[in-house]
């Protein structure tokens, strides 16, 4: 059991969540445009989105630990990593072996869909596994790029791969459909990052809260989170998603006291807990509630 918990550690089982509600909106965008889909081919899609979800989550732990960033961090249930290997230095090659494995898991499973759909994945392949092995010791030293990976993650690469592997092609719907949680995504890691300013600072990161503090990241947590709703009701209003896809609309006053707590409480950290898990919520129901009115629809 011990030796189990030092291998799950590292892939933040309860951060996995966000996976099948991303993979799910691109599976309902295939459903809505093709009618029918192969159940093998979501599930194996799935796996392999988890299988890079939890290779990034452990290649995170790994150089964080490496970096000393864990040693100096306060955990929070949002932020600081797992703590699994400042408390069992031995652990860290299981967490390694653990992203390294991972890693080659989603490689394996592009490369049997791009064999069986087509080269035009291959592009989306490799930008996501550059994103899953480079995101902690590269991206990350980027303000912009920090920013914006998580979301170019869980947004088009994973909807829009989805959607592709289970249609053959590509399509618009399902590019503006990625939009959502392209912006919440990048949302849940830029308010993740308040927490961690000083310690981030001291090991070479330059995220937002960094560069340009935390009351003007705040602003644009608030402006991402606003397009996320347009992107909805845009979507709906232009006829690309159906009627029923305004169901994400119903995370709308759950996000604005989330908005509201990230802006009013960006300095105080213990007073931004209770909004930082509002927003998991907002990033998680918003997506399936759409994936649900494409379903309805």
């Amino acid at each position: 059991m011990a030796k189990q918990k030092l291998i799950l550690g590292p892939m933040r089982l309860p951060f996995l969540i966000l996976t099948p509600a991303c993979v799910l909106l691109g599976i309902a965008t295939a459903s809505w445009a093709s009618g029918s889909i192969s159940i093998l081919h979501a599930i194996l899609c799935l796996v392999g989105a988890i299988a890079a979800h939890i290779s990034v989550n452990a290649f995170n732990e790994y150089f964080d630990f490496k970096s000393g960033l864990d040693f100096n961090t306060k955990r929070t249930p949002f932020s600081g990593g797992s703590g699994t290997l400042p408390e069992n230095p031995s652990a860290s090659p299981y967490a390694l072996t653990t992203a390294i494995m991972t890693f080659i898991i989603t490689a394996l499973i592009g490369i049997y869909f791009i064999i069986v759909r087509g080269i035009f994945l291959l592009p989306l392949g490799i930008i996501g596994l550059v994103l899953i092995f480079f995101y902690t010791i590269w991206f990350t030293k980027s303000p912009l790029l920090c920013l914006l990976a998580p979301g170019i993650g869980f947004g088009p690469l994973m909807v829009m791969g989805t959607h592709f592997v289970l249609t053959g092609s590509y399509s618009v719907v399902s590019f503006v459909a990625s939009l959502v949680p392209f912006f919440l995504v990048s949302d849940l890691l830029l308010l993740n990052q308040f927490p961690d300013v000083e310690p981030d600072r001291n090991v070479g990161r330059r995220h937002l809260p960094i560069t340009i503090g935390r009351r003007r990241s705040s602003l644009l947590y608030v402006a991402f989170m606003l397009l996320t709703y347009v992107v909805i009701m845009s979507g709906v209003l232009s006829g690309l998603f159906p009627r029923l896809a305004i169901l994400g609309l119903l995370t709308l006053p759950l996000a604005a006291v989330t908005s509201y707590g990230a802006y009013r409480h960006c300095d105080d950290i213990p007073r931004l807990m209770p909004f930082m898990g509002l927003n998991v919520l907002v990033v998680i129901l918003t997506p399936v509630l759409v994936a649900i009115g494409f379903f309805m629809g």
